[in-house]
């Protein structure tokens, strides 16, 4: 998928906006908690695509067509929970956490429905928590959203550089500003997203994250091992040595 519209170079504190890191985490998603009226149901087999293509997500006064409830009574509430764990062994691992909250329209399709079962949900809205603070999502900002291109791919991305070119992280550690100091104990791959990737500095008290912008935003997967291997060479052009130890 190609995004319309990307810019010619990255800034230097280009990131997903809170509507795309949303859609990134649900393309991404393994597994969810579905509650329904206080009821919980985890649903743990999400691989074959993005949750809410099962889903239609309705503005919030019901769309014609639909009864006020099938069920008889108030619709009955719904919420989909997420969480966002890094793949690496980072400290904090959890990443960030979304809610979307709505009411029910049509009976739930659970993940043994069929391939083609939807379910029309009145949307609330979508919450996402982050270490940066909480953010609350329209209808409209979740529908002008492109989940991230790397997101299906980010986990074995990372998981593949730390666990078979660990040198590359600490090559990638020249690029960081300011410079690390001796207190900086590990250093592991976080994320990566169209824009660039962050890495984690874990110290023996507390940790910061650092993200080492692309020299281009990436449109494609297919356009990544470029972006990176440019972030490379410009590691390898500065003259000074990484501070973690061996």
């Amino acid at each position: 998928m190609r995004l319309p519209g990307a810019p010619a170079a990255t800034p230097a504190d280009a990131r997903p906006t809170d509507a795309e890191r949303v859609r990134s985490v649900l393309a991404a998603a393994h597994s969810m908690t579905v509650v329904i009226d206080g009821v919980r149901h985890e649903v743990r087999h999400l691989d074959d695509g993005d949750p809410l293509g099962r889903l239609h997500l309705h503005p919030a006064a019901p769309a014609a067509g639909h009864p006020a409830s099938l069920l008889g009574g108030e619709r009955p509430s719904i919420r989909l929970e997420f969480t966002d764990v890094a793949p690496t062994p980072v400290r904090d691992r959890v990443r960030a956490r979304v809610t979307v909250i709505g009411h029910l329209l049509t009976p739930y399709a659970d993940e043994h429905a069929g391939a083609d079962a939807t379910t029309c949900v009145e949307y609330g809205q979508a919450v996402l928590e982050t270490a940066e603070g909480t953010s609350y999502l329209g209808l409209e900002e979740l529908d002008g959203a492109w989940p991230d291109p790397l997101a299906p791919y980010e986990a074995g991305m990372l998981t593949h550089l730390l666990d078979e070119h660990p040198a590359l992280v600490t090559l990638l550690l020249r690029l960081v500003r300011p410079r690390p100091t001796p207190a900086v104990v590990r250093a592991l791959p976080l994320a990566l997203d169209r824009y660039g990737i962050t890495l984690r500095l874990e110290e023996r008290t507390g940790h910061r994250d650092v993200r080492l912008p692309f020299p281009s935003p990436v449109d494609d997967v297919d356009q990544s091992g470029a972006q990176i291997q440019a972030l490379l060479s410009a590691a390898r052009r500065h003259s000074h040595s990484s501070t973690l130890p061996a």
